[in-house]
């Protein structure tokens, strides 16, 4: 098998990323069904922060292609005695097809474990991106609409990991239109934006981020959001709920754009982040994205142990 590491969007090339997205599309579609693909496979699944859809997702959809799986917890591995992440992946490396791992941590680590070519790392989630997240949305939109080019998305909320993810990957489907609105100070980092912005004016696509949510953009085709308290992280300010409150995803977004539909990475807070009559309303498709997080992370699997 061909090893290959997926730590950021950013690691995939544009073929690549479409292929994953329409794999995934096809396993939604139960076009792949039976597929054996990681028969004989071993997939260790590394998870030091808390997870329901992303380690269901992959712990499943590495048994449904055939292969088996080693889970491991927060205070499974010598890590936490002081190996080196360097030592760590060698041996690994030695014995494991594929890590996916979620550290919410410096994605430093990851790479120090991918500095092998016998296991495919896969990033499950790190402090600065969360890159199967946006395969999923990707995959969602490919799921519903039929197409991705030329969608008009508003993501609404912290400029956390998942938008990051979002942003490096949208831009590169032409025409397509990404509009951000964070909470000021919680934006995405400036070096994310600076990089979804190049990429927005070399694939004809458009990219905006404001911090308030004064004149929002009428007929978007998705409002997006995400939980404020992102796993992992706190936030300094013990009065950010203040800052947060205007940006809370309501009935009233839909005023302006009747037919946008909902998404969201989940764990959702009805009464926080979303009210409970849009989570659960009839424009939501929160629940088919995360169904999909298995579909795309059977592509992700795939791709990665070639």
């Amino acid at each position: 098998m061909t090893r290959r590491h997926l730590i950021s969007i950013d690691d995939l090339g544009d073929e690549d990323l479409r292929a994953i997205v329409e794999r995934g599309a096809r396993f939604a579609r139960g076009g792949a069904a039976g597929a054996t693909p990681l028969a004989g496979a071993v997939v260790g699944v590394y998870f030091a922060r808390t997870s329901t859809r992303t380690r269901t997702a992959f712990s499943a959809g590495t048994l449904r292609l055939g292969g088996r799986i080693i889970a491991y917890g927060p205070g499974d591995l010598q890590l936490n005695t002081g190996e080196t992440g360097a030592d760590t992946g060698r041996v690994l490396s030695r014995m494991l097809d594929a890590l996916v791992a979620r550290t919410a941590g410096d994605p430093a680590e990851m790479r120090e474990w991918a500095a092998q070519d016998r296991m495919a790392v896969i990033n499950a989630m790190s402090a600065d991106e969360h890159p199967t997240q946006a395969l999923t949305d990707l995959t969602t939109l490919l799921c519903h609409f039929g197409r991705i080019e030329g969608l008009r998305v508003l993501y609404v909320g912290e400029g956390n990991n998942t938008a990051a993810a979002l942003a490096l990957a949208l831009p590169r489907f032409a025409g397509t239109e990404l509009e951000l609105r964070t909470p000021p100070g919680y934006g995405l980092a400036a070096g994310v934006r600076e990089r979804a912005e190049a990429l927005a004016a070399s694939y004809g696509s458009v990219l905006r981020e404001h911090h308030h949510m004064d004149a929002i953009p009428a007929d978007v085709d998705v409002v997006y959001t995400t939980r404020w308290q992102t796993t992992g992280t706190s936030k300094p300010d013990p009065d950010w709920r203040s800052v947060f409150a205007p940006f809370q995803v309501t009935a009233r977004l839909w005023a302006d754009g009747p037919k946008a539909v909902f998404m969201h990475d989940l764990p959702a807070h009805r009464g926080e982040e979303v009210t409970a009559d849009v989570l659960d309303g009839p424009r939501s498709i929160a629940f088919d994205q995360a169904e999909n997080k298995m579909h795309s992370a059977m592509a992700v699997l795939e791709w990665c142990l070639g």
